[in-house]
């Protein structure tokens, strides 16, 4: 059990931005919205999943959506009331604490938020350990847990609650209600138990957030023997996969998510090599030259090759120059069941899933 306040709210965003593997939303807004409720309300509660009780019920909170959507719109700060009322009604009984159901600039802060306004603990574990698009991708589904009851609001007040059958089916009706709301929602799904949490949940995920980010932070500060993008590669460890210049940005919001391709011109190294980038909010797809290096649900995340900052997909600008960097999912993606999920063929890329580190045996691609 620990506090977090300001200081730790900077770098588990930037750190969670690196996790989110381009998704997960703008860093900045996430930072801005947990900051602000800590200044109002205090420090909060951070729990290691080992400090809850079996029978705890506790909830991951989110936001819904296209990430480009939610800089426009912005959160209204009464809809984690509303989703803490309705989901302790449901049950009668109250929340014993609140986790973020994924890694990203915006769905790690607003559990803070929410946290600190509502004055519960934060558990520090998540059901990703990294970001995905649609709400059934985590790791509790693998684990047999329901998405429903799922409470859903938006910044006017409008109110669900979902029952369905299958967390898929939660997905496409949640979804749809998203869109209707204006492309953006704040959620509350997932319910489970303490012992839930602790068989299937990403543990330490915000611990592991903060540090990357104090190193992100901090890379300038490496020893006489590495360079900073040495140093960012060893404590990320992270796999170099290609070092260019944003030549083109492909994108579309459609259906409630951010679709497209990022087409990058190698520099340094790389000069006169060709790399591509292809997202459904989060990085999907690397290839280089024509072949591909790395795929879902392995994670490939873009930096300034420079300040080493994450680069998220709805923050891609032409000319930008960007490192490229593969990092190793969490294990239960691995299996038969996690590839199903979030595997590349899901999304429709003609491709099986090759681990990351295979794929780049020998180097950089």
């Amino acid at each position: 059990m620990r506090k977090i306040g300001i200081k730790e709210i900077e770098d588990i965003a930037l750190g969670a931005a690196l996790l989110g593997a381009g998704g997960g939303g703008d860093p900045y807004i996430g930072k801005l919205v947990a900051m602000g409720a800590i200044q109002e309300c205090g420090e909060v509660t951070l729990l290691d999943p080992t400090e809850l009780s079996d029978d705890a019920l506790v909830v991951p909170i989110a936001m819904m959506g296209a990430p480009t959507v939610l800089a426009e719109k912005g959160i209204g700060g009464r809809e984690y009331q509303t989703l803490h009322e309705m989901v302790s009604q449901f049950f009668g009984k109250k929340i014993d604490a609140f986790l973020p159901i994924e890694a990203g600039g915006v769905n790690s802060m607003l559990p803070i938020a929410a946290c600190a306004r509502l004055g519960l603990p934060l558990v520090d574990a998540d059901g990703m350990g990294r970001a995905f698009p649609e709400l059934q991708m985590v790791t509790f589904t693998i684990g047999g847990c329901s998405a429903t009851p799922m409470a859903l609001t938006d910044e006017k007040g409008n109110c669900v609650i979902f029952r369905t059958i299958t967390n898929k089916w939660t997905e496409e009706l949640a979804r749809a209600v998203t869109m209707s709301c204006g492309g953006a929602v704040s959620v509350a799904l997932y319910p489970i138990s303490g012992a839930q949490l602790k068989q299937y949940g990403v543990k330490n995920i915000v611990t592991r957030s903060q540090k990357l980010g104090e190193a992100i932070r901090t890379v300038k500060n490496c020893g006489k023997d590495e360079t900073p993008e040495s140093h960012f590669l060893s404590f990320s460890e992270g796999y170099k996969l290609f070092k260019g210049k944003i030549a083109d940005v492909l994108r579309e919001t459609r259906g409630g998510f951010n679709f497209g391709k990022v087409v990058l011109e190698g520099i340094g190294e790389c000069k006169g090599r060709q790399a591509f980038v292809e997202f459904q909010n989060e990085n999907l797809c690397a290839t280089v030259d024509g072949k591909i290096v790395a795929t879902t649900p392995d994670l490939i995340c873009l930096v300034d090759t420079e300040t080493f900052i994450p680069v998220t997909t709805d923050g891609l600008k032409y000319g930008k120059r960007v490192l490229v960097v593969g990092i190793k999912c969490f294990e239960m993606w691995r299996t038969q069941a996690g590839l199903d999920l979030v595997g590349p063929q899901y999304f429709g890329l003609d491709t099986p899933y090759i681990p990351l580190e295979e794929r780049c045996e020998g180097g950089i691609a």
